[in-house]
């Protein structure tokens, strides 16, 4: 049996790898222009039309219905799920087994969201009927500027005109990358109108690292009795009897008579005053009076940087609501909870 299957042409090493490099910055240099291009048309020819359709996409009842064929629907499926996770309800359906029953996914509440390079894809054809005949809003993103999807969709974003990266010109590259940038726009601009939160990223977003990094303080702090304090008329052997009788933290909160934290007596403290200091003087000669603390609905992950990022990284945050201590956290909390 013959081999019909297209021979590769073999060049020198050195060629191949100058080549190469010549080939990733034409791709990227042809998908910036391509998005300068998207920009620039979302401030004219683009712009009404997208408030339109974001709007439409807010008051929607039901869902957002992500759709395209090929290379389009690979970008349909990224588009739905970054719609998903960032609060707004979404699902990706396969245009092709629409036909087939799959119609029946799409409510009367629902925006259907079509994603094609040419618009004529004949995948689309009973998608854009069933839109057409059921009065369910069709956003339309395409090259295709008289194509049939570009016609029947209620909101129709025409691409700006681009060169493929595919020296072929046949290859979606320029074109995909993008589809994609629009559909990142839109669910960035939907996140916004929303006002969807860290908090809110967290409830659908429960697993993994990105879980741990959305975690706040007041997830991590100790509270009540296993936060270690003394009030500010204690001596300086009193704050180092509870340092040493609470290891986990390595500091002392000192309060005033209202539990407003107004000092803290840490290791490092202790350390550099013994031998010089007198245990029954007040802990108040001896503590940092301004010391750091952070709110407890501070992200966890901001509040690592801030411990890291100063001139003499800290390990122990005292955490205040309303002026009042209420916890604390150490960078072994931050650890433990898989942050740091």
């Amino acid at each position: 049996m013959t081999d019909v299957r297209p021979t590769a042409v073999h060049r020198s090493a050195l060629t191949d790898l100058a080549d190469h490099n010549a080939s990733a910055l034409r791709t990227l240099e042809a998908e910036i222009n391509g998005l300068n291009a998207l920009a620039a048309a979302l401030q004219t020819s683009l712009r009404a039309n997208f408030d339109a359709a974001v709007e439409a996409m807010l008051a929607a009842q039901g869902r957002i219905v992500v759709t395209g064929m090929g290379k389009s629907g690979h970008i349909a499926r990224k588009v739905s799920a970054t719609l998903a996770s960032t609060g707004t309800p979404a699902f990706f359906m396969h245009p092709a087994e629409a036909s087939h029953g799959d119609l029946g996914m799409i409510t009367s509440g629902d925006v259907v969201l079509a994603f094609s390079l040419s618009g004529e894809t004949p995948e689309l054809k009973d998608v854009i009927h069933y839109c057409k005949r059921f009065d369910v809003k069709l956003i339309a993103v395409t090259s295709g500027e008289r194509s049939a999807l570009v016609k029947a969709a209620t909101y129709a974003f025409v691409l700006p005109p681009s060169e493929e990266a595919c020296p072929n010109k046949l290859a979606p590259t320029t074109s995909t990358t993008m589809q994609l940038a629009f559909g990142d726009a839109i669910a960035m601009a939907l996140l916004e109108a929303r006002g969807f939160s860290a908090r809110d990223f967290k409830a659908i977003h429960p697993g993994g690292k990105l879980a741990a990094q959305l975690l706040t303080i007041r997830d991590l702090m100790g509270v009540g009795d296993a936060v270690p304090k003394v009030g500010e008329r204690a001596t300086f052997a009193e704050a180092i009897d509870v340092i040493t009788g609470n290891v986990w933290y390595g500091g002392v909160a000192v309060v005033d008579d209202a539990g407003r934290l107004v000092g803290a007596l840490t290791d490092g403290d202790v350390r550099r005053a013994l031998g010089k200091a007198d245990l029954t003087s007040p802990v108040a000669d001896h503590m940092t009076r301004t010391p750091v603390f952070v709110e407890p609905d501070l992200l966890a992950g901001e509040a690592l940087r801030m411990m890291n990022e100063r001139d003499r990284p800290i390990m122990l945050l005292f955490v205040c609501e309303n002026g009042k201590l209420v916890g604390a956290a150490h960078m072994h909390d931050f650890l433990r909870a898989g942050i740091a």
